[in-house]
């Protein structure tokens, strides 16, 4: 007796896989596009389509795609799928599985609002399965137009769409952020009022990552001493991949010190890419007693299986998960975000 299987599932979570792979973008959505009309037939003319040879007739279903669908609606693992998992990462070691068994959510994440590839809802269904208790969305704020950055206009009507999910998806919890710019005085780009009803935000520089660090230094104080900033996000901006990018420069010490002293987490982000903050200087970050968030800055649902990145990095800096906020139990989270927006 064959197998019952879902092939719109096996199709999304080959989609899934390619994306924690960090496969090209068009093969990703090769097979969420599938995925998405396989949920649109019916089970009887899906049946017969493939019975007959005739999905690749279907916009959005190619020959490796049917034949996904097919071995599934077979009751067998699609031998695409089979292949991924068998070639998957290798087991983590122990105190990096102990840290990403510890984490209960992600606090960086972007969703189609702003630069990334999916719906909020995705984004949610996926993390909740990945077993985190909650997912801040941090879309971008306005200056990052190149990243179709959330005007405040368009961020008070995400919030709408987050409550209405939050009552869908309970008790997993959506909450309410953003990635805002530090701007060039170290100023937030977004309103304080609509900042403050945020349950969390992350800072990030983005632009003028060459500043001399003499400048950059006060500029990233300025923003840590912000009451309404919780996370500072990749601290160096640097890439590692590819033709790379340089680490920003700016004083550690300084910066850590100051990120100690307003109770803001230092993000170790996990991208593949970033790994940032170095090592040399995630050391300093702990030995200055901060707070630390492990996240993926995913862009699509794939990219929030990333945590192991940053939790194999904590391990090698002897971070204690105590001090990683999020492993701390949503209701802590937020009181430790009230904390900070209590007094601005």
């Amino acid at each position: 007796m064959s197998t019952v299987r879902d092939p719109a599932e096996d199709l999304r979570g080959i989609a899934f896989r390619l994306e924690r792979a960090g496969e090209p973008t068009f093969r990703v959505r090769a097979f969420r596009n599938a995925a998405a009309v396989v949920d649109g037939l019916g089970a009887a003319e899906l049946a017969d389509r493939a019975a007959g040879g005739r999905l690749t007739e279907l916009a959005g279903i190619g020959e490796v795609t049917s034949r996904c669908i097919t071995e599934s609606l077979n009751g067998e693992e699609p031998v695409y799928l089979r292949r991924l998992l068998a070639t998957a990462d290798t087991p983590l070691d122990q105190a990096t599985a102990a840290l990403r068994a510890a984490l209960r959510g992600d606090c960086h994440t972007h969703s189609d609002w702003s630069d990334g590839g999916s719906p909020i809802r995705e984004m949610a269904l996926t993390a909740r399965d990945l077993g985190h208790d909650y997912l801040v969305l941090t879309d971008h704020s306005p200056r990052l137009t190149v990243a179709h950055g959330l005007t405040a206009e368009r961020l008070e009507r995400q919030l709408e769409v987050v409550a209405g999910l939050n009552e869908e998806l309970s008790p997993f919890r959506i909450l309410t952020g953003i990635e805002v710019d530090i701007l060039e005085d170290g100023s937030l780009d977004q309103r304080p009022s609509l900042l403050a009803r945020l349950d969390l935000v992350v800072g990030s520089v983005h632009s003028k990552l060459r500043m001399p660090a003499q400048q950059m230094t006060p500029r990233m104080v300025a923003a840590i001493s912000n009451p309404h900033l919780d996370v500072l996000g990749h601290c160096t901006g640097r890439l590692v991949v590819g033709r790379g990018r340089p680490e920003s420069r700016f004083d550690a010490d300084l910066v850590f010190a100051a990120c100690a002293r307003f109770g803001v987490a230092v993000e170790i982000n996990s991208r593949p890419e970033r790994l940032d903050p170095p090592k040399r200087l995630l050391r300093l970050a702990v030995e200055a007693g901060c707070l630390l968030a492990v996240d993926t800055d995913a862009h699509a649902p794939g990219q929030l299986d990333w945590q192991h990145h940053g939790c194999e990095r904590a391990a090698r800096c002897g971070v204690d998960a105590a001090s990683v906020v999020n492993t701390w139990p949503v209701a802590r989270l937020l009181a430790w975000t009230a904390d900070h927006a209590s007094v601005a």
